[in-house]
């Protein structure tokens, strides 16, 4: 079961969203229980980094994964940090909001980004997510 908690207005369809997600389990071999995304201000995601990970800093994303197999992981996005980056990096938010969904996801089936080598790997595949759900959407058309 996929869940989306308080998906920001006027943004991606949810229907859209889980469709993409059903193809992105499948892709990476994955069989999922339970994925939540909360989608919550910057300072419920400060509060949340300073409380479990003991980091002092803003964040835009913060998953925590209980169990691989089958998937049990919550995935917390900041919709401000969100709008923020997408400005930043020159992307519509859409984008920018399949690029965070998507890094939570690969986060929750082990993929990490703690060294130059994990980011350029947690890169690539949130590429390949991203691609994989314009390419969802253009089937639908």
């Amino acid at each position: 079961m996929i869940v989306f908690n308080n998906l920001p207005k006027n943004s991606i369809q949810e229907s859209d969203l889980l469709a993409w997600m059903s193809e992105l389990f499948a892709h990476y071999n994955q069989r999922g229980k339970l994925l939540v995304y909360n989608f919550v201000s910057e300072e419920e995601l400060l509060t949340m980094n300073q409380t479990y990970l003991d980091h002092h800093t803003h964040t835009d994303i913060i998953t925590f994964s209980y169990k691989t197999a089958p998937l049990e992981a919550e995935v917390f996005i900041s919709t401000s940090r969100m709008i923020e980056n997408a400005t930043v990096f020159g992307q519509s938010i859409e984008n920018e909001m399949i690029r965070l969904i998507s890094h939570g996801f690969l986060h929750a089936i082990g993929y990490h980004d703690k060294t130059k080598e994990e980011k350029l790997v947690m890169t690539q595949e949130e590429d390949r997510c991203i691609a994989m759900f314009h390419v969802k959407q253009m089937k639908n058309v």
